[in-house]
């Protein structure tokens, strides 16, 4: 059978396309690309709670020890140094109805604190929970040595291992005039382990206990004694709570009064022994928790020396501390404390048109 043209040309091509292929080799199949990414997320960075004050702070920034200070209260110490930057402040009645504090630094540590003065009997109980280091100015020997067989490192004012880190400052007049230089306190002595977390905290303010089941709070009055009458007055636009003196602003050295995000009060019974008052911490009693103008009743407790104040609600509920620091004012029976709410808003303008 004779082919056509069509078909013997269409061979031709084909016989030509097969050997030039021959001639390039084996067929190679295209490559698959491989996909490349790229992102510009970067994993948070892990945090914790600082002890004392219950804020976020990056995994690892606070090791250090604690710094706890028998600080000054009378009328010739104020202002004080450092105070504005503690985590903590125990407020407790001394002699003559007046008050001192033991304050404590850990997150904020400033260049310089005091100024310092002598031990007290409840000072061990305050601060064995914390461990870290105590810096006071000396005191009676048998206060001393009951501060001496805790756990906490003794930094005393006169000591050949403060010499160089207490002096007097020629801005105050003795004995309201010993200073202690912190941070190189603390470098001395990292060997101590950081502190245990002290209070329970919320995450945020509006999660605390007392922003939850609280009633609103304008101000707190405190009776320490007969020359001692703190109060806190909320200040909303700050955010915390304002600290007063027998009616007077309590500032620190900028002229801004002390402050506080949560007040703990605490009613105590007071002993005396040979004219010295001791606050009895060790037992149980009434207390409220203040926060973000809010107030909750509760009840405290401290099983031992060297356990932390524990709070409960009504309810036996854990009380949650706002993140920040706080006061602890620990109230004799003896003294007073009132809660003040603030004055209910104005009622709305009537709309009525007056009767004819």
């Amino acid at each position: 059978m004779r082919q056509g043209r069509g078909s013997r040309a269409s061979v031709i091509v084909a016989a030509a396309v097969v050997a030039l292929l021959s001639a390039c080799g084996p067929l190679t199949p295209t490559p698959t690309p491989t996909p490349t990414y790229s992102s510009t997320y970067l994993p948070p960075e892990p945090t914790a709670l600082a002890p004392l004050t219950g804020e976020t702070v990056p995994v690892g920034a606070l090791t250090a020890p604690s710094l706890a200070a028998k600080v000054d209260n009378h009328p010739d110490a104020r202002p004080q140094i450092g105070l504005e930057h503690t985590d903590l402040v125990f407020e407790e009645l001394v002699e003559g109805g007046l008050t001192r504090y033991v304050a404590v630094w850990q997150s904020d540590v400033p260049a310089e604190i005091g100024p310092i003065r002598s031990i007290r009997p409840m000072d061990p109980d305050i601060v064995s929970p914390l461990g870290g280091i105590i810096a006071y100015s000396g005191g009676q020997s048998r206060f001393v040595v009951m501060m001496q067989q805790t756990n906490v490192y003794n930094a005393i004012h006169g000591q050949a291992d403060t010499a160089d880190l207490m002096f007097r400052t020629p801005a105050k007049r003795g004995p309201h005039d010993v200073v202690v230089r912190a941070p190189e306190l603390i470098a001395r002595h990292l060997d101590l382990p950081a502190p245990a977390q002290q209070f329970a905290f919320a995450p945020d303010l509006a999660a605390s206990s007392a922003m939850r089941e609280g009633t609103p709070t304008a101000s707190i009055a405190l009776r320490f004694g007969s020359s001692s009458a703190p109060s806190w007055n909320w200040d909303a636009g700050r955010g915390v709570w304002a600290r007063s003196q027998s009616g007077t602003p309590d500032v620190d050295s900028s002229g801004v009064p002390y402050s506080a995000v949560n007040v703990v009060v605490i009613r105590v019974p007071v002993t005396v022994s040979q004219s010295i008052p001791k606050t009895e911490l060790i037992g149980s009693g009434e207390a409220w928790v203040s926060s973000g103008g809010m107030t909750v009743h509760a009840t405290w407790s401290k099983g031992s020396r060297t356990d932390p104040i524990r709070l409960v609600d009504d309810t036996g509920t854990v009380v949650r501390l706002a993140p920040g620091n706080s006061w602890i004012e620990l109230v004799p029976l003896a003294g007073s404390a009132e809660f003040t709410a603030p004055p209910p808003p104005p009622a709305p303008a009537s709309t009525e048109s007056p009767a004819p």
